[in-house]
């Protein structure tokens, strides 16, 4: 889990927990006199369903066996921010995809440090899947989304996709280009591995300049633009929250491969 504080906070004071096609909660990353398992002390852990197992059929059968009531899910009302305007950010770039983003999408986030406000952003949305980085291995996203679009032939893909990582897999565009599927890459563009960045400070590091020089993304800088049309992709790049909204809109409305490259500040 990312970040290890919140959820040692979620956590706190649990005397069970229980899984549900999910793995024990451990810390993305380790760190110094912070314990990697997550599990408060004294909490019991059971798993109903591991991963892989049918967790629906597996929560049915416990609420037969528990007699709970089978009455519909309650839902959260349907609510979208406002279209964003100004300078392109990771807010506001969170907010663009709430506001647009449509029903039954399938979402593949490897956002990373750009992609901290979408969950909020997009809690109100129509209904869609989330398909989320489970581990700290990173160029995940891509070939993930390539994946789901296979899976899921009718289904639009939007790929939330971190600068850094994006080089580790970028060759998934050109297998989305041969197979016709209908995904959307977006590339945080912030220009460096700002998640290793923030890492370096979380652990009192004190990196000279050759460590900050081998996590920043500028020498050469990287054109996603012109890295994405050599394999075959219709791509844009963004600037503004205008921009953005503009193009991401014309993305959702139009089948196959896109990629829009969101310029973002190095910062959050």
């Amino acid at each position: 889990m990312y970040l290890a504080e919140f959820a040692q906070a979620q956590l706190a004071g649990l005397k069970h927990l229980v899984l549900v096609g999910a793995a024990s909660p451990v810390s993305f990353f380790a760190y110094p006199e912070i314990a990697s398992d997550l599990v408060p002390e004294g909490c019991t852990v059971h798993v109903l369903a591991k991963p892989g197992d049918d967790s629906t059929a597996a929560l049915e059968e416990l609420a037969d066996m528990l007699g709970a009531p089978a009455d519909s899910a309650v839902l959260a009302e349907p609510s979208r921010p406002e279209l964003p305007s100004g300078p392109l950010n990771a807010e506001s770039f969170a907010a663009a995809i709430g506001a647009l983003l449509p029903e039954d999408v399938i979402v593949v986030d490897e956002g990373n440090t750009a992609g901290l406000f979408v969950a909020g952003f997009t809690a109100g949305a129509p209904r869609h899947d989330w398909l989320c980085l489970p581990g700290g291995a990173i160029g995940y996203g891509m070939p993930v989304a390539t994946g789901a679009a296979v899976a899921s032939p009718g289904r639009k893909v939007l790929n939330l996709q971190a600068d850094g990582s994006a080089m580790y897999t970028f060759q998934a565009l050109w297998t989305q280009v041969r197979e016709g599927l209908d995904v959307i890459t977006v590339i945080l563009n912030n220009q460096s591995y700002a998640i290793l960045n923030l890492e370096l400070s979380r652990v009192g590091a004190h990196p000279g300049p050759k460590a900050l020089e081998m996590l920043d993304l500028t020498n050469p800088l990287l054109d996603f633009v012109a890295l994405a049309q050599g394999l075959g992709v219709v791509a844009t790049r963004a600037t503004t929250a205008e921009e953005f909204s503009e193009q991401l809109e014309a993305a959702f409305a139009t089948p196959g491969p896109h990629l829009i490259e969101a310029i973002l500040p190095p910062t959050l």
